[in-house]
């Protein structure tokens, strides 16, 4: 499903939300204490982006376009697990596409994979808050997959950012940001930790998420990464702990998963007064790479992943050839993984039009999608 996001453009509905995305919400009258003639313009709003949406889902049914909702009220809205497409080119800039960057978000932090250049420019265009990224993952240095990463760094001071920056990418990596770094006489205003890549392991183990990484089969040393949400506690049923006595002051562990004993050693299985969580949802970013069956174990079952699809198929010798994967294989590799959904992208620049490559994935697994710029996906 794709939504709004940071005033990211959402191809069902055409419209961007205010910059503040979700908490614009949040922070209205019920938190701010805004005046009533303030609360009657945001509802006047509201139904204006609602007529608005009628209008498209009348022009989307005349040219048989798919048409999706644009508002949700849902509490995932508010804890949206994310990925918004900065760049879907391969190479080089080319029409209107931008090299290969992408932000994974997640309860208000935003995780950058691969920073090509324009990076930047796409996140002011997106809407995307450089503050809230604090990690950044290179999956290999080839220069449409870093080349911006410099410039972000250099910004960052320049814009007087203080919390701490995380990089990850291979080892020489270090040397080339160190390199820039010292013969432009750069201090940068923030401490930069620049981690190096040399095998699969965990990158981030904390309370949100796990966040690894995988070899792929490319060129030079390359890596995929996998974003894990941690599971959510478990869901308490209040009629059920008061009917079995259970303090209130009990109940936070009683959702971490732990029986309850009364006081006549009666024991109440958490079972009895919860129910499970939802599972954390898993999404993965398969990097530059050829077809390769050795990366499904990193990627099974995964709630969406983004795979390279460089070339249609009938290039599948030249991919091969250029470890570089076709529309097909990438679908062909998602159908065997068991995942739930396929985003495709790094489309080559010889391709000034892209609907052929959904076509064709989509006659191996249904559910295949392009990595359009600017829509976000929700996990």
């Amino acid at each position: 499903m794709r939504v709004f996001e940071s005033g990211v453009l959402s191809r069902e509905s055409g419209v961007g939300s205010h910059e503040s995305g979700p908490d614009s919400y949040r922070d209205g009258s019920r938190e701010s204490g805004v005046s009533g003639r303030n609360q009657l313009l945001f509802f006047n709003n509201l139904a204006l982006l609602i007529s608005y949406r009628l209008v498209l889902c009348k022009a989307a049914k005349a040219f048989k376009l798919p048409s999706y909702p644009i508002i949700t009220t849902s509490k995932s809205f508010f804890r949206m697990f994310a990925v918004t497409i900065l760049g879907n080119n391969s190479a080089v800039p080319a029409f209107n596409r931008h090299p290969t960057s992408q932000v994974v978000t997640l309860d208000g932090s935003n995780y950058l994979v691969d920073c090509g250049e324009g990076t930047q420019i796409q996140m002011i265009n997106y809407k995307i808050r450089r503050s809230k990224i604090s990690h950044v993952f290179i999956s290999h240095l080839h220069g449409d997959h870093y080349f911006g990463l410099i410039g972000l760094i250099n910004s960052f001071s320049l814009l007087r950012h203080q919390p701490e920056l995380h990089v990850f990418g291979p080892a020489p990596l270090k040397e080339i940001i160190e390199l820039q770094l010292k013969v432009a006489d750069t201090k940068l205003c923030y401490p930069l930790h620049i981690h190096h890549i040399t095998e699969p392991a965990i990158l981030i183990d904390d309370e949100k998420l796990t966040v690894k990484c995988f070899r792929t089969n490319h060129r030079i040393e390359c890596y995929g990464f996998s974003f894990q949400e941690k599971k959510s506690l478990r869901k308490l049923l209040p009629e059920k702990a008061i009917a079995f006595e259970i303090p209130a002051v009990f109940y936070d562990r009683l959702k971490a998963g732990e029986d309850y004993t009364r006081k006549d050693g009666t024991l109440i299985k958490n079972e009895s007064v919860t129910v499970a969580a939802t599972p954390g949802k898993k999404y993965a970013f398969c990097a530059d790479t050829k077809y390769d069956e050795s990366i499904i174990p990193h990627i099974a079952g995964a709630d969406m992943i983004y795979h390279e699809t460089t070339y249609l198929d009938n290039l599948r010798e030249r991919a091969e050839s250029r470890f570089h994967s076709t529309s097909k294989q990438a679908a062909e590799l998602a159908k065997k993984a068991g995942v739930k959904k396929l985003l495709i992208g790094h489309f080559s620049s010889k391709y000034d039009t892209l609907e052929e490559f959904e076509t064709e994935a989509r006659e191996v697994f249904e559910n295949s999608e392009l990595a359009l710029e600017g829509v976000c996906y929700e996990v």
